[in-house]
């Protein structure tokens, strides 16, 4: 299948040399978005030749319509562009951040499609009122903090699969090693979750 994507339309900036091109095509994900963040353009275009067919896959498997992903695609990489300042390499690599960005894009298309005219409701609204969204709020910050406690590996495979939604056949094939690893972090870290969540969320 051929993927016929343009590098988003950006604000312009002067073109690197190709030597720091180079030198980007070298850096890690996250070295890749800290350097977006200070505007350089090189970095994000090998990003962008990075990331744009995997995330074009996975918009299309959410969505199942071609020119919606790649409206999720446009949008993700502006996104990123936007946004890479908010990136912290404290908490972790480039790619969940990566995918937590292009999921939100993915999902504001899903949202985009099913959108209908307002109409009055017959029965009472089923969205959570601010208790609900309070508990919500302690519950999600207290999973962050459990994930912190987690070694780098068992929380690198646990935020690609649940954060930035890939199979664990993908989780595999981006960290290279082998499926059954994948599995064996993923219950471990699971597991590891579960005592350190028992008392919150038991």
């Amino acid at each position: 299948m051929e993927l016929a994507l343009d590098t988003p339309r950006l604000p312009r900036a002067p073109e690197p040399a190709t030597i720091l091109t180079v030198v980007a095509n070298d850096c890690s994900d996250g070295e890749l978005i800290l350097r977006t963040a200070g505007g350089d353009r090189g970095a994000f275009d090998v990003l962008y030749r990075r990331y744009a067919r995997p995330v074009f896959g996975l918009a299309l498997r959410r969505l199942g319509d071609r020119g919606r992903a790649e409206d999720a695609v446009q949008e993700t990489f502006a996104s990123i562009w936007r946004a890479a300042r908010s990136y912290r390499p404290e908490r972790g690599p480039g790619a969940p951040w990566l995918y937590a960005v292009a999921r939100n894009a993915i999902t504001d298309r899903g949202r985009a499609r099913s959108d209908t005219p307002a109409e009055i409701p017959e029965e009472a609204s089923p969205d959570a009122g601010p208790l609900e969204r309070a508990e919500a709020g302690w519950t999600a910050w207290r999973v962050h903090r459990a994930l912190e406690e987690l070694s780098a590996n068992e929380r690198a495979v646990i935020e690609l699969a649940y954060w930035s939604g890939l199979s664990q056949s993908e989780v595999a094939e981006y960290l290279n090693i082998p499926l059954g690893t994948v599995k064996t972090r993923t219950r471990a870290a699971l597991a590891r979750l579960a005592v350190l969540l028992e008392e919150e969320l038991g």
